[in-house]
């Protein structure tokens, strides 16, 4: 019987309330942080005034030349990044630009930080949705596959390969597969989204540009996730074959196959759906290493160079987004497992 939709209401209603401290303390570490670590738009300023270029003024090559900044060009940056305010007064002006959606400005790359981490958006978009469309329609059937044919060699068989996935880093597996196929071989691209003839392309030969760019990528973000999740469909599928209510089932003239699909693969799939919305804010948030080694610009390679460069608006902006994806993430599990379970109510 399905929840009353009050009850929905006031369940997602209190989950959106108790969001909010969380999102607070998430916000207030990093920022408190970002505070303190030395290597911010300051000091780099100073560092690249003060430390003046060699080269003498006449052109020879024993001199060396210095810059000093005033004190009022300090003060003023300091006040620009809000340095210059106690760290509670400068955490509230960071919350109260936030709900405007004004992230700041990126000293790096001077622009507003929502523009910068929505110029790379779409494209993590584009991986986690790829990735986790193909990791849930290939693990699911697979699961079920070894779940039917327990111990025999079909499940043996891929059970190995699985277990050799699982144990390997996606981004060690990335360095592998570019390292044999893009470079001794030259079968697939080395790096980035699209080749550099992109635009000159039709619509067709864009897709299939992308497409290409894709498979080692999607194939390592695939490779971890894909291995646990068959594994866990295959285990809980086994415990509810066992079941009482499935041997009652097929006691009262139900088939095996329906008594499989009907009754016993749904609740299996409930393991699956406390973990579903995790996975997507993951996945949208991109992968730092994997993007690195790909050199795919996208968030997770933004936020690798954010924290090199000490570009910290950035790194806060994508604390942001990446502290609402898991909240997000954590009420859509909790409704998925609703949806699947029967059990669960929201009174």
């Amino acid at each position: 019987m399905a929840a009353p939709k009050h009850s929905l209401l006031v369940y997602c209603l209190k989950r959106l309330m108790l969001m909010v401290p969380t999102f607070v303390g998430v916000t207030l570490c990093v920022f408190v942080l970002c505070q303190f670590v030395p290597g911010g738009p300051i000091d780099q300023l100073i560092m690249s005034s003060a430390g003046a270029s060699d080269g003498g003024e006449g052109g020879g090559g024993g001199g060396r030349r210095t810059v000093s900044i005033s004190d009022k060009d300090l003060a003023a940056m300091k006040a620009y990044y809000n340095f210059d305010k106690p760290i509670h007064l400068a955490y509230y002006h960071y919350v109260k630009n936030l709900v405007t959606l004004d992230l700041g400005t990126s000293f790096r790359y001077t622009r507003p930080v929502k523009d910068v981490i929505f110029q790379r958006l779409p494209i993590s978009i584009y991986y986690g949705l790829v990735t986790t469309i193909l990791t849930y329609a290939v693990c699911i059937p697979l699961g079920v596959l070894k779940a039917i044919r327990h111990r025999t060699w079909l499940d043996t068989s891929t059970s190995v390969l699985i277990f050799i996935g699982y144990a390997i880093p996606g981004f060690a597996l990335g360095a592998l597969l570019l390292s044999v196929l893009a470079v001794n071989h030259q079968i697939f691209p080395l790096a980035g989204f699209k080749g550099p003839d992109f635009d000159k392309l039709s619509t067709l030969g864009k897709v299939r540009d992308v497409v290409w760019h894709s498979i080692l990528p999607v194939f390592c973000y695939m490779i971890g996730g894909f291995a646990l999740m068959t594994m866990l469909v295959k285990n809980s599928l086994l415990e509810n074959l066992a079941a009482d209510y499935v041997r009652t089932a097929m006691a009262s003239g139900l088939s095996w196959r329906r008594a499989v699909v009907g009754h016993a693969l749904r609740n299996s799939l409930i393991p699956l759906a406390t973990s579903f919305g995790n996975n997507i804010a993951l996945l949208l948030a991109g992968s730092l290493l994997i993007e690195r080694v790909f050199t795919i610009p996208g968030m997770g390679l933004l936020f690798y160079e954010s924290i090199t460069a000490r570009d910290y608006p950035v790194v806060m902006g994508l604390t942001v987004i990446s502290a609402l994806l898991m909240l997000v993430g954590n009420l859509l599990s909790d409704l998925c497992v609703a949806a699947v379970d029967p059990r669960v109510r929201f009174n």
